[in-house]
């Protein structure tokens, strides 16, 4: 019989990540797994027993290969004709960094009304300093979980 979390026995864990010079897919695959809870052994899809995840220094974020400059995101307006693209160039071009890797997290979870709850876990501050000092969050090196994480 599989055992099934309730809401008062979740606890939520809060996690740091420094994003200098971290590759943003790979950044968005380990978040996208922590939000929804799926580095815990009480995993359940229907459940949110996710963690919050802290995102510091992310305007220092990279692409690999020409990826910043020839990916393209692409959205439709509704109307005929109305498809409009844009790349994470023109992104940081309008300081908006903080949506490149929000996009990233966000395509990777599923859609509806539990993924929107498990994205509001995800804090994303464009410098060194965020509010969050007093959940004590614990501090994560991604760097050193592969050499492919990084851009040296």
């Amino acid at each position: 019989m599989t055992p099934f979390v309730k809401k008062k026995e979740i606890k939520n864990n809060w996690y740091l990540v420094d994003a200098n010079n971290l590759i943003v897919g790979r950044l968005a695959a380990f978040i996208s797994k922590v939000l929804r809870g799926k580095n815990k052994t009480t995993y359940n899809p229907h459940i949110d027993n996710g963690d919050y995840v802290i995102v510091t220094n992310v305007n220092k974020i990279k692409f690999s290969g020409n990826k910043f400059s020839d990916k393209k995101y692409y959205k439709h307006t509704g109307f005929p004709g109305g498809i409009k693209n844009f790349s994470p160039q023109d992104l940081e071009k309008k300081n908006k960094t903080n949506e490149i890797l929000k996009l990233a997290v966000k395509r990777m979870l599923p859609g509806g009304p539990l993924a929107k709850k498990q994205l509001s876990k995800l804090k994303i501050y464009p410098g060194e300093k965020h509010p969050h000092d007093i959940q004590n969050p614990t501090v994560i090196d991604f760097k050193k979980n592969n050499k492919k994480n990084s851009v040296t």
